[in-house]
């Protein structure tokens, strides 16, 4: 997951606006990270962005454990991996999700509170939850009791909780790409990135029931799209698509 190799000029605000105004004329919302009406179609689960794809490959075939690997090395291997890519996913939109432009942190009907270690909810905004949900992911992930590294450490009866944990963080995080900030992804030509990693990312959890499927559930049209081949046709909107009850109900969690 990296940004095109040919060398380019830096990315200012003021170029990524104009570039999104380009690509996504007929929007009538501003990419300046506010979530657009509930009522309005949803950008990324166009035909036209949702067939954008870094590779071609079976998810399914990535994610299974490998038969001679110890489970919780996988889990510790693949959640690292993941940590990584989706914190530079989330780098290269940084600069326009400011406490201005996110004022929380959201996902469709979805308003994402931070727990401290205390269990205190604080309401804060997306960048800061995101840092926190980045500070904690890899003071975990570089803690060499909770994920060990040296041959023969054997891993906390709490590391699946923990690792349940982060993938439940960094699936906010992803959320909040779609929702806040895909226009500037596309303005950016960095949404085939962001669809494979969403999707390696989803097939993952669900090979090892990572996140309770109520938790991705405000994703389940995507997901469903981006988890099938491409030669298939997408589902039916119908049936995954919220109720027009739902569509105004906002969710914290």
């Amino acid at each position: 997951m990296h940004p095109q190799k040919n060398p380019r000029p830096p990315l200012t605000a003021k170029m990524v606006i104009q570039a999104v105004g380009k690509v996504l004329r007929k929007s009538k919302t501003k990419p300046n990270g506010k979530k657009p009406p509930a009522e309005e179609k949803k950008q990324y689960v166009e035909p036209e962005f949702t067939k954008i794809r870094v590779l071609e490959f079976d998810l399914k075939e990535l994610v299974v454990l490998p038969r001679e690997i110890d489970l919780n090395e996988w889990l510790a291997s693949n959640t690292t991996t993941f940590f990584n890519l989706i914190n530079l996913q989330y780098s290269t939109i940084s600069e326009f999700c400011t406490g201005e432009t996110c004022q929380a942190m959201t996902a469709y009907s979805t308003i994402y509170y931070w727990y401290d270690e205390r269990g205190k909810k604080t309401k804060c905004t997306a960048p800061q939850y995101v840092d926190f949900v980045m500070s904690l992911c890899q003071k975990l992930v570089t803690d060499e009791e909770i994920f060990p590294t040296k041959y023969g450490k054997e891993f906390p009866n709490s590391f699946e909780s923990l690792v349940k944990k982060i993938c439940r963080y960094l699936f906010h995080v992803l959320a909040h790409l779609y929702w806040a900030h895909f226009k500037e992804t596309v303005a950016l030509d960095l949404h085939g990135h962001l669809n494979t990693l969403y999707a390696h990312f989803i097939v993952f959890v669900r090979e090892f029931n990572l996140i309770d499927p109520k938790e991705t559930c405000i994703m389940d049209d995507l997901s469903e799209i981006l988890c099938s081949p491409l030669p298939t046709p997408a589902p039916s909107t119908a049936a995954t698509a919220p109720s027009p009850s739902s569509q105004n109900h906002v969710t914290e969690r």
